[in-house]
């Protein structure tokens, strides 16, 4: 069955900007699922390289799609339940029978959104939320990523409810279950905040105080780390419509989850001014560049993580000059390719292909429904109007770029 994606499931993608999380505490900020979906997939990504060091191929690449996958499974079942407190869904996954009764619903519900990614996905989704006691590698990865991620929320609020009865009990039951998992390598690193991986984990969660489109007013408003997950998840979906093989579908995930990652150091610059000159867009490249070595890249290395810096520098298109450039690994020397080569020859897992075209246009279109969504919901605005014509009018001009159809898909949201 081939898959073709529709837009019912990237508008589902999209409702976790929406998905207020900690609304029963004083926030200083709304906290939303997205963002902490994407900290949460950031980590893991972290604890899959250090945790995949001494593997071989192919079982790196069966865990490396194990992650992704089980953490598209659990955005998707957190979005259908929504906001149940944690204490209360722990007691309910206590009763097996009360728990799948639960996710039969939720299967149900997700189901017709997503048919078109095949049955074999639906499989998977079925088989990996019906048996949450199952506790491989990967999914204990991805349960010390989502502690993590939430833990990092929790200290955010901690000090604006020094009065809340629950918050002695809410931060020890994240201190006992992350240290219940700190023989996955990386863990205990990550909880100290003085080392270089703390660190790096840290920073990237910052990227949820920086809003998309900060001049122009928006419902929701989306950040930039939400935004980054959005692209991973989307990036994902495509690579399954264009058939691509293992290392392909990968690498584009982590490139969306981490292309937007040097706007720590310049802020979300919006794509008229890039596009201004040449010289302009040259120079902010050249800035990002220099300060995503001096910042993060330089400091992993240092720090003995060479291997994730690498990694990085690879999704971000570092040697090519752009993340949106397809690029193949070949004898260890990264090259640049054209989107039709990924499409045949280079779509094999031993040259590490990866999409640049694909990753924009799912840029593109995670910027669309933005635009779409905040004009829907009755925000008038001459910048959001702009940008969806822009976007619309590209793709006419080219309706199909690396495999996908996109002016009929974004045809759908008229």
């Amino acid at each position: 069955m081939s898959v073709i994606i529709r837009k019912s499931l990237l508008e589902l993608v999209f409702t976790g900007a929406f998905m207020k999380r900690w609304n029963d505490k004083l926030r200083p900020m709304e906290l939303v699922e997205v963002d902490k979906q994407a900290h949460k997939m950031l980590v893991a990504w972290i604890l899959f390289v250090l945790n995949s060091r001494d593997m071989d191929v192919a079982r790196k690449r069966a865990l490396g799609e194990s992650v992704v996958e089980g953490g598209l499974f659990d955005y998707l079942y957190r979005l259908i339940i929504t906001d149940i407190k944690p204490p209360v869904f722990y007691r309910i996954k206590e009763n097996r029978e009360d728990y799948q009764r639960l996710t039969r619903w939720v299967i149900g519900q997700l189901t017709p959104r997503i048919m078109p990614l095949g049955p074999d996905f639906t499989k998977r989704l079925t088989s990996y939320l019906m048996e949450p006691e199952e506790k491989g590698l990967a999914r204990r990865i991805l349960q010390a990523a989502h502690l993590y991620a939430s833990y990092s929320e929790f200290k955010l609020l901690k000090t604006i409810n020094s009065m809340d009865h629950e918050l002695q009990e809410i931060e020890q039951s994240f201190v006992d279950r992350l240290g219940a998992l700190t023989d996955i390598k990386g863990v205990a690193e990550l909880l100290d905040e003085g080392t270089v991986l703390g660190q790096f984990a840290r920073m990237c969660g910052r990227l949820r105080f920086q809003k998309r489109w900060s001049q122009t007013p928006r419902v929701p408003e989306t950040s930039v780390l939400g935004h980054m997950y959005i692209v991973a998840a989307y990036s994902w979906f495509f690579s399954m419509e264009v058939g691509a093989c293992r290392a392909r579908m990968q690498n584009n995930f982590f490139s969306g989850l981490i292309h937007d990652l040097p706007e720590l150091l310049t802020r979300d610059i919006i794509s008229p001014v890039k596009s201004a000159s040449q010289e302009i867009g040259d120079l902010i490249r050249e800035y990002e560049e220099r300060e995503l070595e001096r910042v993060v890249l330089a400091p992993l290395r240092q720090g003995g993580y060479e291997d994730i810096a690498e990694r990085m520098a690879y999704f971000l298109g570092l040697e090519v000059g752009s993340e949106f450039k397809a690029t193949i690994m070949r004898d260890g020397v990264v090259e640049e390719v054209l989107s039709e080569d990924l499409a045949g020859e280079c779509n094999l897992d031993s040259l590490d292909p990866k999409d640049g075209e694909l990753l924009k246009v799912c840029d593109s279109i995670a910027a669309y429904i933005e635009a779409h969504t905040a004009l829907r919901n009755g925000i008038s605005s001459d910048q959001l109007h702009q940008a969806l014509f822009r976007i619309r009018q590209r793709y006419n001009d080219t309706p199909e770029v690396a495999g996908i159809q996109v002016s009929s898909l974004l045809a759908d949201f008229d």
